[in-house]
């Protein structure tokens, strides 16, 4: 809750921002299922109800890339995972994501698609549960891993034909880490999925 309310707070401070950058709260769970499975329409949580608050801003770098409704952003996030067996984990972000936006019916959806790296301060519980019987063997997981960023969205202001609410995205979010095969840190089997719901706002 407090973090909803320093994002209202922030959105406050943007009346006079150019339409440059974006900012996002997001909370969402641990998935048991691998990104393929999620993709597909099954996104089960763990028995564990292993939790997620995240924090994200983006910086646009290119709008209509190549002529298309595609926006590309520079972006960068901060997240607090509740564990079970370990006090809080926590998560620094970089990542370059784009927005395909289709605008229909008075209303703008969004698909987006993010890359980039995640750094956390210790192995999150749901990849020891992932890949290892015994939770203290972290030898198939790494701190720093590959990141995918996987949205879809739609404008809750214009929904609701509300104007200061335009362009204030309400969506699903799926946060991905992996080592890409064993591309990174010999990960090869291990990473975690978080399914999420969020709040972002173009500002």
């Amino acid at each position: 809750m407090k973090l909803f309310l320093l994002f209202l707070l922030l959105l406050n401070f943007s009346l006079n921002a150019d339409d440059k950058y974006l900012m996002r709260v997001a909370y969402g769970t641990a998935s048991k299922n691998d990104l393929g499975q999620i993709i597909t329409g099954n996104p089960d949580s763990t028995d564990k109800y292993l939790s997620v608050v995240s924090i994200d801003a983006g910086y646009l770098l290119k709008k209509d890339f190549l002529d298309l409704p595609i926006d590309i952003y520079a972006k960068g996030g901060f997240s607090v995972f509740n564990e079970k067996v370990n006090t809080n984990t926590y998560e620094v972000l970089a990542y370059i994501k784009a927005y395909y936006n289709i605008d229909f019916l008075n209303n703008r959806i969004r698909i987006g698609a993010g890359e980039g790296f995640s750094y956390t301060s210790r192995i999150l519980e749901v990849e020891y549960d992932e890949v290892n019987e015994d939770p203290n063997d972290i030898s198939s997981s790494a701190r720093f891993l590959n990141y995918l960023d996987i949205t879809v969205d739609f404008d809750v202001g214009k929904l609701i034909d509300y104007k200061p609410m335009h362009e204030t995205y309400l969506g699903y979010l799926l946060k991905h880490r992996s080592g890409i095969a064993g591309l990174i840190n010999n990960v090869d089997h291990g990473g975690s999925n978080y399914n999420a719901f969020y709040i972002e706002k173009k500002f």
